[in-house]
């Protein structure tokens, strides 16, 4: 039995499904499943499971093709069906349908209405489309030119002029972070002049803060995209603790490097510690950062944006130029 569907919101999964699938009732045999696949194949719009139903047309399990066609004719089917079904509701974000599908393995996903009675499924070539776009979406989003609301083909196709208009304020907001950052050198000139050496690692430090911090928030924010129920908290937690043992490793290797190479104690101890504290502050930010603009009701993925990247690169440099400016001191 095939229920009307209403109007659903726009990228739903009521909007996605599709009606007409194989189904059957629990006290079927598997031989009956196998003629009405063989006489009205041709008829249904997707064939990977056949859902069972009962005579209020409630979903009570699932039955995969392969399933049909290696148990025994006389098999019964509600003896062989999977009886915890991964479901949605009509009014399911069609991403969040994606996901499902990603996470246990699933060619298609049923939807099912408040009274728990079966809609339709949402196919597998729907599930791969919106794997698409999302991800098209994710990326514009990661690069700071689209936003919540707006339409895909309306900023793929938007003219030069209106591209302009969403990307400058970052950029821009980039170039102050950039002169700031520029005072912040200034400011420590007279290290940098008794010690120019330490001038030579500044990219080191400000690069190695921006690999970590970009690759801690694209993990971040792909881990918030696939899970809209994310405990931040543990994630934060975790993530302190992933950058501790990073900054470590990388503080020790680039001290040891630098003694070596320069046979200098006191540079060798000012560039380890310095890296080890960007990187965990690059780490901290990388979550941060994305987890204030969501709550703020932003889209968490501008944060990985110039923001992001100047604020990292001030802080570093000015952890750099102090624990220098207070080594040297001691030393």
């Amino acid at each position: 039995m095939v229920i009307f569907r209403p109007k659903y919101p726009p990228d739903s999964a009521g909007k996605r499904m599709i009606s007409n699938v194989p189904t059957a009732l629990p006290e079927e045999r598997i031989i009956d499943i196998r003629k009405r696949l063989f006489d009205k194949a041709g008829d249904f719009e997707t064939l990977n499971y056949i859902y069972v139903l009962n005579q209020k047309n409630e979903l009570i399990g699932v039955l995969s093709l392969k399933d049909v066609f290696q148990q025994s004719e006389e098999a019964v089917v509600g003896e062989l069906m999977v009886k915890k079904v991964v479901k949605v509701r009509p009014s399911t974000d069609q991403e969040r349908v994606a996901i499902l599908a990603l996470q246990h393995n699933l060619k298609a996903i049923p939807v099912l209405n408040k009274d728990n009675l079966f809609l339709g499924v949402v196919p597998s070539d729907v599930i791969l489309e919106i794997i698409h776009s999302e991800a098209i979406e994710d990326i514009l989003r990661f690069a700071g030119i689209y936003k919540r609301g707006d339409v895909l083909n309306k900023t793929l196709k938007s003219p030069v002029r209106v591209s302009a208009k969403i990307r400058l304020p970052w950029l821009i907001f980039g170039l102050l972070g950039g002169l700031f950052a520029a005072q912040v050198v200034n400011f420590f000139e007279g290290s940098l002049k008794d010690h120019f050496i330490l001038a030579a690692f500044i990219p080191l430090i400000v690069y190695m803060a921006d690999a970590v911090g970009v690759q801690s928030q694209t993990l971040f924010i792909r881990s918030l995209a696939l899970d809209s129920r994310l405990e931040i908290k543990s994630y934060f937690l975790k993530e302190i603790k992933i950058s501790l043992v990073i900054a470590l490793i990388l503080g020790v290797l680039l001290a040891l490097i630098a003694f070596l190479w320069f046979g200098l104690l006191n540079i060798g101890v000012i560039l380890g510690i310095s890296l080890f504290l960007t990187v965990i502050c690059a780490g901290i930010i990388a979550v941060l950062i994305p987890w204030i603009l969501k709550n703020l009701k932003k889209d968490p993925a501008i944060g990985s944006g110039p923001f992001a990247t100047i604020v990292r690169d001030i802080l570093s440099l000015l952890i750099y130029f102090s624990i220098a400016s207070l080594l040297l001191e001691l030393f």
